[in-house]
């Protein structure tokens, strides 16, 4: 593969510096609290257009990574509805700025639910949003009533997602962590995904500080958790997506990361 086109996930005040101090060419970053319902923000100088022009300047891509709180799944009005209105609000800043695509989790439903109902909550969520970017929906680690922890939930959920317009815009966000905490042999998750969605379009690459099945979402950094190395670097290898970082450390653990993984697979 070509030199591998990777980055963090990083403060959002100032996601070019924290490229370059990564020695990145992608950062990752939240507009706004990703534990809060307040509409999203660009906190970089200057706002929306100046981060638009610096990204393209430094040839660094951004991507956003949607709010922790959305929920789209579901049966709960209270939080499906505004969690449409925020992911929408989400989208479209992240168009203004250039951004490659926007990261949502998967979401989960009511315990006693039926989780059919999650997944046509997001067809109808697909169905109604406006995509000016790319949609990446990003597997979870835990939770028995979640919609995309196990493959074929995620399965069950492309199917659904299939039949609303505008679903050629949402893609896929493979998570090492999740997939290991979340019961998925790591040597053949890139075929198996790939056979149900067609396509990888970002990898989050990150170790796990728990062992395999544990439900734990807790990333770690490369040799200092449970997953074998090699496993990380044939992911990221097979997948051929850009790819983030979410590993402790700010710039120096998530800079030796990065280093670690493009002498590697890059």
């Amino acid at each position: 593969m070509s030199e591998l086109h990777i980055g963090g996930h990083v403060d959002q005040v100032d996601p070019i510096a924290e490229a370059t101090a990564r020695k990145a060419s992608l950062s990752q970053f939240f507009l706004g609290d990703p534990q809060g319902w307040k509409a999203p923000v660009v906190a970089y100088a200057g706002g929306t257009a100046a981060l638009k022009a610096a990204a393209a300047e430094a040839g660094v891509d951004l991507y956003v990574h949607a709010p922790y709180v959305l929920n789209v799944a579901t049966t709960n009005n209270r939080i499906r509805i505004p969690s449409r209105k925020l992911l929408q609000q989400t989208v479209n800043l992240a168009a203004e700025i250039g951004a490659k695509g926007v990261i949502v989790h998967g979401g989960h439903v009511l315990k006693t639910d039926d989780p059919t109902v999650g997944f046509d909550n997001w067809r109808k969520c697909v169905d109604r949003l406006d995509i000016a970017v790319p949609l990446l929906i990003e597997n979870t680690a835990g939770g028995d009533n979640a919609m995309a922890r196990r493959l074929e939930r995620i399965a069950m959920m492309w199917d659904a997602i299939e039949g609303a317009g505008g679903s050629d815009d949402v893609g896929f966000c493979l998570d090492t962590c999740h997939a290991h905490a979340g019961g998925e042999e790591l040597a053949n998750v890139v075929e198996r995904v790939q056979a149900i969605t067609g396509r990888i379009d970002l990898v989050h690459a990150n170790d796990s500080r728990d062992i395999f099945d544990s439900g734990a979402d807790r990333h770690a950094n490369f040799g200092d958790g449970e997953i074998a190395p090699d496993d990380l670097v044939n992911v990221v290898r097979e997948a051929g997506a850009p790819v983030v970082c979410e590993t402790p450390g700010g710039a120096d653990g998530q800079g030796s990361d990065i280093a670690w993984l493009r002498a590697r697979a890059g």
